[in-house]
């Protein structure tokens, strides 16, 4: 079970929706940030680039990289003690082998599933399970 204000992160390429545990026992989420690209021009995809990734793959392989960076980042400045990230299989593999070690001590689980368009009552009801 989730503490409170542990870290739920649900992601794919597009954007993320950062949420807080606000329950003791139980889980009840609630929405403390959306995240979106932004302008990425700057920005690139962590590591070679492969020579079939069409643009908007790597605009979303890049997104995972800031992604990861962020959470990295506030597992650092311990801005949580746990944390769940819920993300689809390809945004997920790009997100794993960027992970910090302190990030990964507080990473309860990671789930490659796409559930940026499910409701937090559906999210809720899926990290119950």
């Amino acid at each position: 079970m989730l503490n409170k204000n542990a870290l739920v992160v649900v992601a794919d390429g597009e954007g993320a929706v950062l949420f807080r545990n606000s329950q003791r026992h139980g889980l009840k989420l609630e929405t403390v940030e959306k995240l979106v690209p932004g302008d990425l021009a700057d920005q690139g995809p962590s590591g070679a680039i492969p020579p079939d990734m069409d643009w908007q793959e790597q605009l979303e392989a890049t997104f995972a990289k800031i992604l990861t960076r962020r959470l990295n980042q506030m597992a650092l400045q311990q801005e949580f003690d746990q944390i769940v990230i819920v993300a689809d299989p390809s945004t997920l593999g790009q997100m794993r082998p960027l992970y910090h070690k302190e990030l990964e001590k507080r990473l309860l689980r990671d789930v490659a599933k796409t559930m940026t368009k499910a409701t937090t009552a559906e999210i809720e009801r899926a990290l119950a399970a």
